[in-house]
């Protein structure tokens, strides 16, 4: 509708709205608006003055709500207006907490399969073949001994940390 910065005369917000002067007095007067005022004590109307204006009038010239029922809905508005803000606050501070419960469950991820790798590692150390067959294999034309080295080659973690996705429950 309108868009300008700056303020307006009560004559110009009147005209705007098709009402009299003296009916946004008494909208001021019931404290559903709340003009600045001059150093002359003239109402000056910002653009949020006059959009509370437009609710008023809309509550009061469209749907028949009376000048109490005006009120209930303004401070009802508000008060949803400050719930909102808190939940969202209380929804801002709740993703926090699950995003460090998720830094703290990929890091004790990444420790467990670190000591399942360390766990597999001497597993298989423990399946080396004795010295004595050692000796054996590598006195062998073509052959050498087999070490813990040569075991340990092929044996690499089977997962990264980014095979593994944090979920919650939604209940």
């Amino acid at each position: 509708m309108r868009k300008r910065k700056g303020f307006y005369s009560i004559s110009v917000v009147a005209k705007m709205f098709s009402v009299h002067q003296q009916t946004i007095r008494m909208y001021e007067k019931q404290g559903l608006i709340s003009p600045k005022r001059s150093e002359g004590n003239t109402r000056l109307f910002s653009e949020e003055d006059v959009d509370s204006l437009e609710e008023v009038i809309y509550l009061t010239h469209k749907l028949g709500v009376n000048l109490a029922g005006v009120e209930m809905v303004l401070k009802l508005q508000k008060k949803i207006k400050r719930m909102q803000d808190e939940m969202n606050k209380v929804f801002k501070e709740a993703e926090g907490e699950f995003e460090e419960e998720k830094q703290i469950l990929r890091e004790d991820m990444v420790r467990q399969a670190q000591q399942l790798v360390t766990i597999r590692k001497e597993n298989m150390g423990a399946k080396l073949p004795s010295k004595k067959q050692q000796l054996l294999l590598a006195s062998e034309p073509g052959k050498k001994a087999v070490t813990k080295k040569h075991v340990y080659d092929d044996v690499e973690p089977d997962i990264a940390i980014d095979d593994f996705e944090v979920e919650y429950d939604k209940d």
